[in-house]
């Protein structure tokens, strides 16, 4: 799922996005409640709508911003105080408010409000942690009142078997219409990656639709795959292409290289898409030397 933080996948249109083939996006839900305001998508008539999107749209919860701006933040047991990345301002979020934002954006799957655990993390916080963010879960799904959007609850644990198990577990009991696995690619090395994988997906049921949070790169797609994962984001693939690293089927390309400078083949003489069979690597080259 390509990620669209503030109603837009960067460098892409919807009309691209449709062409590649993208199905869901995603957008977040906390840049979104700065920048233009949920209450403005709301008057538009919904993020779809807001962005020319006619597809699924997945919303995040904020969670990840408790994790990501972890100094301009403290945390209660009613939810998180945000300083505004931006200006400064005061934010609050809690679970209710999350989910206010969430419906007020109109996404197909709206995300419930946790703590994303940084790793490495102690045992005693990991399990304070896990417990507050399942109270959260389930004052999020209390307040959640759109019966046109799902609501996933979020598996957190850091890196401990039981308290994946204890998580998934309780999750399961309240019921939600798919589950996430949270708090994973934040710097953790691979094998600890999948091993938290491993530790949480057995107790989600097989029926319903499972997410593993922030993975774009094919190693860990494909072992998450085989996991029985379902669903995936990233911003990795637009953020690769902005910075002149190109993904083929001969593999990774800098384009920025010197030797492209007057290579003037396609970029990938096996691909069919627009780019590759309208433009050369030398002007692909010259767009990225020249920012454009």
């Amino acid at each position: 799922m390509p990620v669209g933080t503030l109603a837009t996948v960067k460098t892409l249109s919807p009309e691209e996005l449709h062409q590649m083939g993208a199905g869901t996006i995603l957008g977040n839900t906390y840049h979104l409640s700065i920048r233009p305001g949920a209450d403005v998508v709301a008057k538009a008539g919904g993020l779809h709508k807001f962005m020319n999107w006619d597809g699924p749209i997945l919303t995040d919860s904020g969670g990840f911003q408790v994790f990501s701006l972890a100094e301009n933040r403290k945390i209660t047991e009613d939810g998180v105080e945000f300083k505004s990345h931006l200006n400064g301002d005061r934010l609050f979020f809690s679970p209710e408010v999350s989910i206010g934002i969430q419906e007020k954006l109109g996404s197909d799957i709206a995300m419930s409000f946790d703590e994303c655990i940084p790793w490495p993390a102690d045992y005693n916080y990991c399990k304070k942690s896990t417990e507050r963010t399942l109270r959260w879960a389930k004052r999020g799904k209390d307040a959640h009142t759109r019966e046109d959007q799902a609501l996933f609850g979020i598996v957190q644990g850091g890196d401990y078997e039981d308290l994946r198990k204890m998580c998934a577990e309780e999750l399961v009991k309240m019921d939600f219409p798919g589950y996430s696995i949270g708090g994973t690619s934040i710097g953790e090395p691979k094998d600890k990656f999948f091993e938290m994988i491993d530790y949480a997906i057995k107790y989600l049921p097989e029926d319903k639709p499972r997410y593993v949070m922030g993975i774009g790169s094919i190693d860990y797609i494909l072992g998450s795959i085989l996991r029985g994962v379902d669903m995936f984001d990233c911003v990795l693939p637009t953020r690769l292409a902005r910075h002149g690293a190109l993904m083929t089927s001969h593999g990774r390309v800098n384009i920025k290289n010197e030797k492209y400078k007057e290579d003037f083949t396609p970029l990938d003489d096996k691909c069919d898409c627009y780019c590759c069979k309208n433009y050369t690597k030398a002007y692909l080259r010259h767009l990225h030397i020249c920012d454009e």
